[in-house]
């Protein structure tokens, strides 16, 4: 089950995950194993820095707390979960699937998830710097109060995708395709490159004035006195 937000101004509001965990069994497993297979499982403050967990599959979890340094999570699929609380730094995600997830209080820095699909997606407060989202696939996303400090959303596609309380700060943007997005919600909005890719997208006019300056020196007009 989902549940659709309600957009504006012709923009279709992303479809927001409704998780219902069942009753979860403690993991006690020693760590992450290679195309392992988690399914209703609860992972509490579990320390998961350098381990290996690529093509693994998460199903109906909650991983709590959890420290993912270094963790190896490539072409790992997550679905039907919750992180809440995790943190770490350089943790690879390249080419994962995320599905009716939901992310939150997030602490992670130089997050690797080029090529991930993103579906149905709630990431809710937090800070997350550095996230390299690049020929990433986002549909029905929603950032709600949480920063984001120099995302790279290079060549990605951003279908539903809505940014709410949240602040965006240097986002990449260049290559991007933008369906049905909507920025009108960002407490801060900072793109530092490719502001041309914004068609698609959908802003206020308080935005469309701090972002003046830098749509003028991409569309090379000089602006004096």
């Amino acid at each position: 089950m989902a549940r659709r937000a309600v957009g504006g101004a012709g923009v279709r509001g992303a479809r927001r995950p409704e998780l219902r965990l069942p009753v979860l069994e403690r993991f006690e497993g020693g760590g992450l194993e290679p195309d392992g297979d988690y399914d209703g499982l609860e992972f509490r403050e579990a320390d998961f820095a350098g381990q290996d967990g690529g093509g693994a599959r998460f199903m109906d979890c909650a991983l709590t707390g959890c420290v993912l340094d270094g963790a190896r999570l490539s072409r790992a699929r997550v679905l039907d979960s919750v992180l809440a609380g995790v943190r770490g730094v350089g943790t690879d995600l390249v080419e994962a699937t995320l599905r009716d997830v939901e992310l939150t209080d997030a602490r992670l820095g130089g997050t690797q998830a080029h090529g991930a699909v993103l579906e149905r997606v709630l990431v809710r407060g937090g800070k997350i710097d550095f996230l390299n989202l690049r020929a990433a696939r986002l549909k029905d996303v929603v950032f709600e109060g949480c920063v984001l400090v120099e995302p790279d959303f290079g060549g990605a596609r951003l279908e539903r995708v809505e940014f709410v309380d949240c602040a965006l700060k240097g986002a990449d943007l260049s290559g991007a395709t933008l369906t049905d997005v909507d920025l009108r919600g960002a407490a801060s909005l900072e793109i530092a490159r490719g502001v041309d890719r914004l068609s698609g997208a959908v802003i206020s006019t308080g935005q469309l004035l701090d972002l003046a300056p830098v749509l003028a020196g991409e569309l090379g007009i000089r602006v004096e006195g």
